[in-house]
This record gives structure tokens, C-alpha cells and sequence, in this order.
């Protein structure tokens, strides 16, 4: 008979998953900080109004430079608390392909591929800006608000239906066959590869994240939800049938929206 293992024997720090520990740390402080409101943008509004469409992006556009810099560090923050959890298995996966580096050589490889796929997906924030600078979707939303949701729901049916998203989903859902294609050694091996799997990430999530920005893309419960289905896409066996479920009531969704709005 085996004697029952100690519980210092049994809780090994050396056996946990470092890097999904801190990931997983990374992005729960992210939602901190968007919960909590310390990225807060210039202009002083009421944090009540921050949650409505096109208030973020407007706000940034009205304060110049400084606006649009505060916008991007406020987005890229809610892409690390949105993406990053989702990514730990291809963050655990490369970082098993270090064995035989130095320790010095793991934290700065496996920093840059965090950080690239942080930096690529802050960029995506320059694309709500662009759009809010030629149709402002904070008065639209007040306008035609039926209208601005069915043309959204439109957008985010189709796409979630599309072979384009089931081609970027399988590479985000198959680290293992990413990685065999796409790892290359050294720090600009490590920088090409998060950029290649940030771009299919991007191909993956653009249009939820386009439906995010016109409910309002610092609404807390819309992120939530959003989050969640992504998550769950890019990481349950049943991922691909959920993205084509959301599609499908994306659709129903909007033709219902745009009825009520014309009727």
C-alpha cells in the first residue's frame, strides 16, 4: 500500500503552469483595471456615459493626440483581459519548446511573444477610432439606433458563418498544428510567430469586436458576454458549432431588430 503523499509533496510549485499562472494574473489585473476605472479618458465624463456607444472613441477624437493615446491604452488593456485567457494554450505549448534554454532566454522569449500579441491587438484599436472619425456612432446610435444594430448583427451573422472564420478558428483552436508550422527559433522567431497567430486571433474575433464597439465598447457586461463566447469558440471541442449558433441568432437578431425598427 502507497503512503498518502504529503501535502507539500502534493502542492509542487515547480509543477504548476508558470506561464498560464501568469497569464491568466496579467489578464485578471487588465479586468481590474477596466472594472475599477483607472484608465480613465480625457474629458471628464461620467463613468455612467463611458458605456455608451461611441462615447469612448468620441471622446478620444475630441482631445487630439492625447485622446487617441489614452483610447489605445485603454483598448489594448481590454484586449489582454479579453484575448489573453483564451491564448494560454499556444502560450503554454511554445514555452514547452524552450527546454534546454537558459532561464534568462524563456522569461525574454516567452515576454516578447506576450507582448507582440499584446501590441498587435492594441493596434486593432486604430480601426474603431478611423471609423468613428468618418460615421460618429454616438449620434447615429441615438438616431438610428434599430438600424445601426441590424446592420451590426448583419455583419456579425455573416462573418461568424463564413469559411474565412472557420479558416482562422482552426488555427487558433489547434496551437499544436500552428505551432509545427509556424515556430521558428531565437527572439524574432518568437516575434513572428505571436504576430502570424495574432493576425489569424484578429481573423477569429473582428466582428464581435466590431459588434462590441457599437453597444459600447466599454460596456462591462457586453465585454463579459463577448469574452465568453470567444473563449469558448477558440478552446471547447464544440467551438466551431457555437460560432456558427451565434451566427445563426445574430441573424434571427437582426431581422428582428430591423422589423421592430421599421414597424
Amino acid at each position: 500500500m502507497s503512503t498518502p503523499k504529503s501535502f507539500p509533496e502534493r502542492f509542487d510549485l515547480r509543477r504548476l503552469p508558470a506561464v498560464a499562472l501568469v497569464t491568466y494574473v496579467i489578464a485578471l489585473l487588465a479586468w481590474v483595471a477596466i472594472v475599477g476605472r483607472w484608465l480613465p479618458m480625457p474629458g471628464g465624463a461620467m463613468n455612467m456615459q463611458m458605456s455608451d456607444p461611441g462615447v469612448p472613441e468620441a471622446m478620444a477624437l475630441s482631445n487630439g493626440v492625447a485622446g487617441a493615446s489614452f483610447y489605445l491604452l485603454m483598448w489594448g488593456v481590454m484586449m489582454i483581459a479579453m484575448m489573453y485567457p483564451s491564448s494560454v494554450p499556444l502560450f503554454r505549448l511554445y514555452y514547452k519548446t524552450l527546454e534546454g534554454t537558459s532561464t534568462a532566454g524563456k522569461v525574454a522569449r516567452i515576454g516578447v511573444v506576450l507582448g507582440t500579441y499584446a501590441l498587435v491587438w492594441t493596434l486593432t484599436g486604430v480601426v474603431p477610432l478611423l471609423v468613428n472619425a468618418v460615421v460618429p456612432v454616438a449620434p447615429l446610435a441615438n438616431t438610428h439606433g434599430g438600424f445601426l444594430w441590424g446592420g451590426t448583427l448583419v455583419l456579425l451573422a455573416g462573418y461568424q458563418l463564413s469559411p474565412y472564420k472557420d479558416r482562422c478558428l482552426r488555427n487558433c483552436r489547434s496551437p499544436l498544428g500552428f505551432l509545427m508550422s509556424h515556430h521558428r527559433p531565437g527572439i524574432r522567431g518568437a516575434i513572428r510567430m505571436s504576430w502570424k497567430y495574432s493576425i489569424f486571433c484578429i481573423g477569429c474575433c473582428w466582428a464581435l469586436f466590431a459588434f462590441m464597439v457599437v453597444v459600447g465598447s466599454m460596456n462591462i457586461v457586453w465585454m463579459a458576454l463577448i469574452t465568453v463566447v470567444l473563449s469558448l469558440e477558440r478552446t471547447v471541442v464544440w467551438g466551431r458549432q457555437l460560432a456558427h449558433v451565434v451566427g445563426t441568432l445574430a441573424g434571427i437578431a437582426e431581422i428582428a431588430v430591423i422589423l421592430i425598427t421599421i414597424l
